[in-house]
């Protein structure tokens, strides 16, 4: 039999059972009672928690069929109470929602048990003048059985004397009491022998019988008579031992002993009884002797004999019946089941439970009664978790929103149980709810992109970082592998480069790098979990290889064999002339790629480099003294740390004239980048090279043609000189350009006889040993004009005369320019 009751936070679920069912029968089935309905793909299942009976009944998780799991005896569970029941909770899960259902299974009685008599054989006694109507006591038979199965009836065997009065005490329990019908005479008939049978209500009904002796005794005139025939008393449970309940009062008119009342139980009262009352004997004063306690008996029914002294008494007797009355003397009581627990006092749900799922269920109990017993429960703690009624005193602790293990691991909630006594009892218990972790947090690395170094040229198996993601879930969920995603790096795995220990995250190089071949490489990391399902974080590492000096500079012009170059040098080449240029390149970068040049060895006095451009240029012109030894070694050199250097010899092979159409002047002085209009440069320097080349070949032819013909030895310092006007406007010497031009002229002339023979400077007499020098000296400007010419500017020594340098003094902001001119001439003439 099943019956539903349907409850806001719950549903109750009544089905019906007989005690000694066999075992594993069918009491029914939740999930088509409840008109679930469970297809093979659905989540729903139930499970049943923990309590004290609920070995009982058996639960399939799969669809929540009950069935008898051990042998049920109602008398053993339940005792005499009306109705038995075997209550215990089950928990609907379903999809992540917890619902809680209340079962109640009710155990019929069966008639399984016999009346019970106390005693086989029981002897009474009663006076022979006894009058009609005289009750007697006897014994009560007991059955474990309730309802229609209890006893039901009492019979005594036929006799003219006596018969049966059936009654209830106040707790349901039916006894019978002998009553006299006819008078007795001991002389006539001295004892009887009475049969009395109880039955019960049963199908079939059960019986049992006993034996009831009754002695009549002989005549004393008067029994004592109560001034009450019954006592109604009502106490406190607290009442204190020793406390005056009845005092009993008994008159006998007899005199003598025959007069004299003692009190005392009736035979029948049991000893339960004797030891929690007591009576005086003489005074007949009732007295409580032990504590009582309202929640273990409620009513104690039992009689008081009054009897006198004399032969053959006749008792009378005096009915009590005391009501204990409750106290709040009991503390409400707290008992909370979880749904799933490992440690007491501890109750476990996963994070990913739905709103309104059920956590725990909260039992209160309080052994009192009426407002004693009325409860008021609270949960105090924390608002993500309240209290839902579900049936009676009972509630359950449900959610009332999402949560978050990762946010808040473990609630601490508070159970207040309040009775409405007065003074009202309060029980407090502090409970603990841990949520259980669920795979929903994938593992997270510190920042999506790693910006990582490492120098080039390192050694195979280099450790280079160390990567790690955090996973904010716990246990196996939050235990973390590395993975290097597949990719491809100049065509080949990303594996054959560096390899990822999937345990650490270490990073490490499989091979030695080159920054010239392979500049950065972009990894992508994969961290996993091992939860269910599993989640992946990922993230970049961008390696980045660092360059090393390991690279000397490369000599890429001029032409070099076996380490050496030929330049062609012009003899007529002036002061300041650019004869070659070195290129050179570095594979490195940055600083290490930063090339600087000079000149290690050779003629350094000669020639001139720019450090920064590599340009190579005279410093003055060119003397025949020099022509075998033009040789220089030129060293480039980075800016890396160590230095490295390559190093060039470059021999100058003396060429013939200068050729028209190059640039061949750099600024001495200031070797950096001149500003201006470098096309206008070269042009201006191109023009004034062919005409102060000309200019030289047309003083010098004139000079020796004067000197032919005037052979008498004048000074060469007055008539040999050349002197340059400033306001000379010869198209041949205009040069737009800050640039100083030396020209150096060497004519050696001889005679078929020996003699020389030079217009320019004659030979003096006697001098045939050596060369007869010559000095053209020019004269000083006589002020006209832009021109110049200091005296002293000129200097003739023996290895020749040595070039002035005139700088063009270019101010800022003005277009004129200043120009000057010196022409050397040296005749050597040798006999």
């Amino acid at each position: 039999m099943k019956m539903s009751i349907n409850h806001p936070a719950g549903m109750t679920m009544k089905y019906q059972i007989y005690e000694e069912d066999a075992l594993s029968t069918v009491i029914g089935n939740l999930a088509k009672d409840m008109s679930l309905n469970i297809s093979d793909g659905s989540k729903t299942n139930f499970r049943m928690m923990k309590q004290f009976n609920a070995s009982f009944i058996r639960l399939r998780e799969k669809d929540g069929q009950l069935t008898i799991g051990e042998r049920i005896d109602r008398e053993k569970i339940c005792k005499h109470t009306m109705q038995c029941l075997i209550s215990f909770d089950v928990v609907s899960i379903s999809n992540e929602q917890f619902k809680l259902i209340h079962i109640e299974v009710e155990v019929k009685d069966i008639n399984d048990h016999a009346p019970e008599f106390p005693r086989k054989e029981s002897t009474l006694e009663i006076s022979e003048n006894a009058v009609l109507g005289t009750r007697i006591p006897i014994d009560v038979a007991m059955d474990e059985d309730v309802g229609s199965n209890y006893i039901q009836s009492y019979q005594i065997s036929v006799n003219s004397h006596f018969t049966i009065d059936v009654l209830s005490r106040a707790d349901g329990i039916k006894y019978a009491e002998l009553v006299l019908m006819k008078e007795l005479d001991r002389e006539t008939h001295a004892s009887y022998v009475l049969e009395l049978v109880a039955t019960d209500g049963g199908n079939p009904s059960r019986s049992s019988s006993t034996k009831i002796k009754v002695k009549v005794k002989d005549f004393n005139d008067n029994s004592p008579v109560f001034d009450r025939n019954s006592f109604s008393v009502d106490i406190l449970e607290d009442a204190p031992v020793g406390l005056l309940l009845v005092d009993f009062n008994a008159v006998d008119p007899d005199e003598g002993l025959n007069g004299e009342v003692v009190y005392g139980f009736g035979n029948q009262v049991p000893s339960e009884i004797r030891h929690r009352f007591s009576v005086d004997r003489k005074s007949g004063r009732l007295m409580l002797e032990s504590p009582i306690d309202f929640e273990s008996k409620k009513t104690y029914e039992f009689d008081i004999l009054a009897s006198d002294l004399g032969p053959n008494p006749s008792p009378s007797i005096c009915k009590v019946v005391v009501h204990v009355q409750d106290v709040n003397d009991n503390a409400p009581e707290i008992t909370i089941t979880p749904m799933t627990s490992v440690t007491a006092g501890i109750a476990y749900i996963t994070e990913a439970a739905a709103k309104e799922s059920f956590v725990a269920l909260v039992t209160i109990a309080d052994k009192d009664s009426g407002a004693n017993g009325d409860i008021h429960c609270t949960l105090y703690g924390h608002n993500h978790f309240k209290l839902q009624q579900a049936y009676e005193d009972s509630f359950m602790i449900v959610t009332t929103s999402p949560l978050d293990r990762e946010k808040i691991a473990e609630y601490n909630l508070t159970v207040v149980a309040e009775d409405l006594g007065s003074p009202p009892f309060r029980t407090i218990k502090q409970y603990t709810i841990r949520l259980s972790d669920e795979n929903d947090n994938a593992p997270v690395f510190s920042k999506p992109v790693f910006e990582v170094s490492l120098m080039e040229n390192n050694a195979p198996g280099a450790y280079i970082t160390t990567v790690v993601a955090r996973d904010l879930d716990k246990g196996q969920n939050s235990k973390i592998s590395y993975k290097l995603l597949d990719t491809y790096i100049i065509g080949s795995p990303v594996s054959t480069f560096v390899s990822l220990d999937p345990a650490t995250g270490s990073l490490y190089a499989l091979r030695s790098f080159n920054f010239e071949v392979l500049k950065q490489l972009k990894l992508h990391i994969q961290a996993s979990d091992v939860g269910s399902p599993q989640l992946q974080g990922s993230a970049i590492i961008n390696l980045k290889i660092v360059d090393q000096n390991d690279n000397a500079p490369s000599i890429t012009q001029p032409a070099l064999i076996n380490n050496s170059a030929e330049v062609l040098l012009p003899k007529d080449a002036p002061s300041g002339y650019v004869i070659t240029q070195v290129h050179a390149r570095d594979a490195d970068e940055g600083v290490n790629a930063e090339l600087s040049f000079r000149i290690s060895e050779g003629v350094a006095s000669v020639f001139s480099i720019n450090r920064a451009t590599g340009e190579i240029f005279l410093n003055h012109e060119l003397s025949y003294e020099v022509y075998e030894n033009l040789r220089i070694t030129v060293t480039v050199s980075d800016n890396g740390t160590p230095s490295l250097t390559t190093a060039v010899t470059i021999n100058f092979l003396i060429a013939g004239s200068l050729p028209s159409d190059r640039n061949v002047f750099r600024n001495k002085i200031d070797e950096e980048t001149q500003e201006g209009d470098h096309s206008i440069i070269i042009i201006v320097v191109l023009a004034g090279s062919c005409t102060l080349l000309l200019l030289a070949i047309i003083i010098i032819a004139t000079t020796c043609n004067k000197r032919k013909v005037d052979n008498r030895g004048r000074h060469s310092g007055k008539e040999g000189g050349v002197q340059a006007k400033g306001n000379h406007s010869d198209p041949l010497i205009s040069i737009h350009s800050d640039i100083v031009v030396d020209i150096r002229s060497d004519i050696s002339c001889r005679s078929e006889d020996g003699t020389c023979v030079s217009e320019d400077s004659p030979c003096e007499p006697g001098d045939k040993s050596r060369g007869v020098k010559s000095e053209v000296k020019p004269h000083k400007d006589s002020g006209i004009g832009d021109s110049d010419f200091n005296d002293s500017d000129s200097d003739i020594s023996g290895d020749g005369l040595r070039k002035d340098d005139h700088q063009n003094n270019v101010q800022n902001g003005r277009s004129k320019h200043q120009w000057r001119r010196n022409v050397h001439a040296h005749v050597k003439c040798s006999t």
